[in-house]
Formats: structure tokens, sequence, C-alpha cells
């Protein structure tokens, strides 16, 4: 299924309407209706379709929060505080 999404950039100082395509596809999985359940209460998500969504986008924000934390102590950007703060 391919959906047509229009959504407003920020680019060289001026507003860009971009049209972007996006693609989904169906998918069957079998995931334990416990499991389900509960992230649909805590969350309190309504569909199941957004739920498992949102638990993908929250997945890939961390693995990438960790794989920039690899970088910790190994880039010197000689960056100077007190100038930046003036």
């Amino acid at each position: 299924m391919v959906m047509l999404v229009e959504h407003i950039f920020y680019l060289d100082n001026t507003y860009r309407l971009c049209k972007l395509y996006v693609w989904s596809m169906r998918i069957t999985i079998d995931l334990p209706e416990n499991l389900l359940s509960k992230a649909l209460k805590i969350t309190k998500i309504r569909t199941k379709t957004e739920l498992i969504k949102e638990s993908l986008i929250n997945l890939i924000q961390r693995e990438k929060i960790k794989n920039i934390k690899n970088y910790r102590g190994k880039i010197d950007l000689d960056i100077d505080i007190d100038c930046l703060r003036n």
C-alpha cells in the first residue's frame, strides 16, 4: 500500500510543501495477547496497529541513542563553551 503524505519542511529560510510517498505493508504476526493487552492498558493507545508503530519508533530511537553513546570520548569537537555562552 502506498500513501501520499504532504508535509511542510523548513528549508533555506522558507517553508516548502513536500509530497512524501510512504510505503506500508500488511503483515501477519503472532504476538502474546497478554503483552498486547498490558501495553495497550499502560500506554492508553487505542489500537494494536498504533501500539506496534509506537513500539517500533521507540525501539529505533533507543538503538540510535545506544549507537551514539559508543562515540563518547572518541570525538573531539574543539568547542569553546565559554565562547558559546556569551
